[in-house]
């Protein structure tokens, strides 16, 4: 394979809830492509994590905070290579934003930025921007490569900008971007819904990935007592739902334990609806834990429950399935890609409690329908969730169109 350099750009990286771009990236280098990695800010201490993080904060460029003079002698460095390339990147930015004076002034802050990545990139000589999560960094991303006559592409996963893909201009990114990496089928099937149809053999399905040879199975016996949450606490994600739930399960089985790992804006009212439950000694918040701890996490678990309104495909989901922990999901999104209900896994309809409260206790009740579930969920990831493979699609992808173009790289 002949040698890639490209850059990955990031609003806020390496963060405590996105391990799988650290993973990708880390697997990218391994497969022999050189990553720099960019991002506008550093994460908050909240969503700095572990000390997994800390190498790849040190390796990591942020644009932000960054001294006047350099912003400004990076765009007059654009201005004199190519003052006709910088007012079509001008008027591209004007064209892409959104209505309203806001719109306006966040526009010209991307535009800022997108300068000082467009200016490193040649500094370092590299002629290609990948951006994950392409809603406010992705006007960035693009604006870059008008900017500095580069390429770009970008991976969509779901909820951010697929729920708004008017306001964030999905149609004009993925118009203008080299190829689109979609993380599921569902995902593909609404970038298809949001651009034109030239563009669609350019949308290519890679999964997010984990290393499923590196962990080993559980055997289930007896009655489950221990349920798992992982991931951040948000509105999105649906928590009071599992609350409930819970309060429902642990009702009828005082053996029963809910463990709760990780952070984010609602712990606190999740905290306060526990002390309404009165369930403080039944359920456990762990704050966020390392790759490590959360080995020791699955290794306790009987099921694993998923509760929200929206995702992607969650790699906690297939941690937990690759680990051999029978989980319960909604039947949303791209989650059924993943789960195929009462093979490696049970669905539910979302939102409705009962039938959540249903299908745990189906789960927790039957060993072998644990052991069942297990068994197939982690055949399921090792062939098709596979970060190797996975890794090794995207890597082709990348190859091909920066090797030969978009009009010979119709579908690698």
């Amino acid at each position: 394979m002949k040698q890639i350099s490209l850059a990955y750009l990031c609003g806020e990286y390496p963060r405590a809830t996105d391990t799988f771009i650290q993973r990708e990236v880390a697997a990218l280098r391994r497969a022999g492509l050189t990553v720099e990695t960019i991002a506008v800010r550093r994460p908050s201490l909240r969503e700095q994590g572990t000390a997994e993080q800390e190498e790849e904060r040190r390796r990591t460029h942020y644009l932000l905070p960054s001294p006047p003079w350099r912003l400004l002698a990076d765009h007059l460095g654009l201005v004199w290579q190519g003052p006709g390339r910088y007012l079509r990147a001008i008027r591209l930015a004007l064209g892409v934003r959104a209505p309203g004076v806001r719109a306006l002034i966040y526009q010209l802050f991307y535009f800022a930025e997108a300068g000082m990545v467009a200016a490193r990139m040649r500094r370092l000589g590299l002629r290609h921007v990948h951006n994950h999560a392409p809603d406010s960094s992705g006007y960035v991303a693009m604006l870059a490569a008008e900017l500095a006559d580069l390429s770009y592409s970008m991976t969509i996963h779901g909820f951010g900008i697929l729920a708004e893909p008017g306001r964030w201009r999905l149609r004009e990114k993925i118009e203008q971007a080299l190829f689109t990496i979609c993380i599921s089928d569902y995902a593909r099937s609404q970038a298809m819904l949001w651009s034109q149809r030239s563009c669609w053999p350019h949308l290519h399905v890679v999964h997010c990935g984990i290393e499923p040879h590196s962990v080993t199975a559980r055997h289930h016996e007896g009655r489950g007592q221990r349920l798992l949450y992982v991931g951040r606490f948000d509105h999105v994600k649906g928590l009071p739902l599992l609350l409930e739930a819970f309060a429902t399960l642990a009702g009828d089985d005082p053996a029963l334990h809910l463990d709760m790992v990780g952070d984010g804006p609602e712990r606190q009212d999740l905290l306060a609806m526990v002390a309404e439950l009165g369930l403080q000694e039944r359920i456990t918040f762990h704050g966020y834990h390392s790759q490590a701890q959360l080995q020791d996490d699955y290794d306790r678990a009987d099921l694993f429950v998923l509760t929200s309104f929206v995702e992607g495909i969650p790699v906690v989901l297939m941690e937990a399935m690759a680990q051999g922990v029978p989980v319960v999901a909604p039947r949303i999104t791209g989650v059924p890609e993943l789960v195929d209900d009462g093979v490696n896994g049970l669905l539910y309809t979302p939102g409705v409690v009962e039938q959540l409260v249903a299908r745990c206790e189906k789960v927790l009740a039957d060993p072998d329908l644990r052991n069942s579930c297990a068994a197939a969920a982690r055949k399921t990831v090792q062939h098709h969730f596979n970060l190797d493979s996975e890794t090794s699609r995207l890597a082709e992808i990348m190859q091909h169109y920066l090797q030969e173009g978009p009009d010979q790289a119709e579908a690698p």
